[in-house]
């Protein structure tokens, strides 16, 4: 299996984050993907390559021009208005606010884009971003072009950005994109599976109301979990998108047996759906030594991974996302790409 990787990852380090009440060092970090990159080469995995460039048309064939542009140029506008340290929103639009007006001011901006203050802006996020979503759409490109499958190692994740917000460590949605660019490339129909502890609520966001991509999720309930306000069972999409999101909630301490079940359950809904390529959103916070996550799975069982999804028998793209006990992380990210392909074999 190819892997495409891009070095700009490392010029989005934001050093500090806040959590649990207080600023401590971030769990999304340069040194994930290195370490998944050391361990692809380690049990040559494959060809690691270079993502090719795609411009911004891609990009915006998923997120708001206004939000898009607001990342290229947040930094700058930062930095002008006197401020040297990274860039953190102190509120967001809720409940009685108006969310018709976007403010002028570069912070009142992050406001408005953002979710939550999980996620800084630093002086190389926007070049890191747009790289990730290059590594995506290079990979979404070698399976358009006959590849079985291929690794993005996207650096920052994705699935949290929606189409005009970030946060959840994301700016913009990789899984979405290539996904899109699968549609646009001559795919009828797309799933997405996401594999990440935490919901993907920006990809089901961005195709709640669509029939042509199906998106499936297992995480953690947001009944007390993040993202906490999307996720649910009940959650089944609107319009002419109903019946093509499907969320299987788990609970804390949730351990290998339990979560193969759901992923089993997902795997129906997918087949019903007959899609034509597949995007897997990766992450693997599932794993039982996470720092920030709660469930239970061990490293042998993500090979075990790896081998369901490749019985889908789909064309697959899989899209970094979460995971943050970094001495395993690369181990656990090739175990399901390495039991893909041993499955295809």
């Amino acid at each position: 299996m190819k892997t495409i990787y891009s070095e700009l990852h490392q010029l989005h380090d934001a050093g500090k984050e806040f959590y649990g009440g207080e600023f401590v060092a971030c769990f999304e970090k340069p040194a994930r993907a290195g370490m998944i990159l050391a361990e692809v080469n380690r049990r040559r995995l494959g060809e690691v390559s270079s993502p090719q460039e795609f411009g911004i048309a891609p990009i915006m064939r998923v997120h708001g021009a206004a939000y898009v542009e607001f990342l290229e140029h947040a930094w700058r506008d930062w930095t002008q208005s006197g401020f040297a340290v990274n860039l953190l929103p102190s509120c967001s639009p809720s409940r009685g606010m108006r969310q018709d007006r976007v403010p002028a001011d570069v912070h009142g901006r992050a406001c408005y884009f953002s979710f939550d203050v999980t996620t800084p802006i630093t002086s190389g996020s926007w070049q890191a971003a747009k790289a990730s979503a290059e590594v995506a759409l290079t990979a979404q490109s070698l399976v358009v072009h006959g590849e079985k499958s291929a690794f993005a190692l996207c650096r920052p994740p994705g699935h949290h950005a929606s189409i005009d917000y970030y946060g959840g460590y994301c700016f913009l949605n990789n899984a979405a994109i290539a996904a899109q660019a699968l549609r646009d490339g001559g795919a009828a129909s797309v799933a997405i599976l996401d594999l990440d502890y935490h919901h993907g609520n920006g990809t089901q966001s961005i195709f709640y109301d669509r029939s042509d991509v199906y998106f499936a999720s297992l995480h953690g309930d947001p009944a007390g979990n993040y993202p906490y306000f999307l996720g649910y069972a009940d959650e089944t999409g609107a319009g002419s998108g109903q019946g093509c999101n499907a969320n299987y909630p788990l609970p804390a301490g949730t351990g290998a047996e339990t979560w193969f079940e759901a992923l089993r359950a997902s795997f129906t809904g997918i087949r019903r759906f007959k899609p034509e390529a597949l995007v897997i959103s990766l992450g693997v916070d599932t794993y039982e030594g996470d720092p920030i996550c709660h469930f239970r799975l061990e490293s042998d069982d993500f090979l075990r991974v790896g081998e369901a999804v490749a019985s889908l028998g789909l064309p697959s793209v899989f899209v970094m996302e979460g995971g943050y006990a970094v001495e395993s992380l690369g181990i656990n990210v090739v175990n399901v790409l390495a039991g893909f392909e041993q499955k295809l074999v």
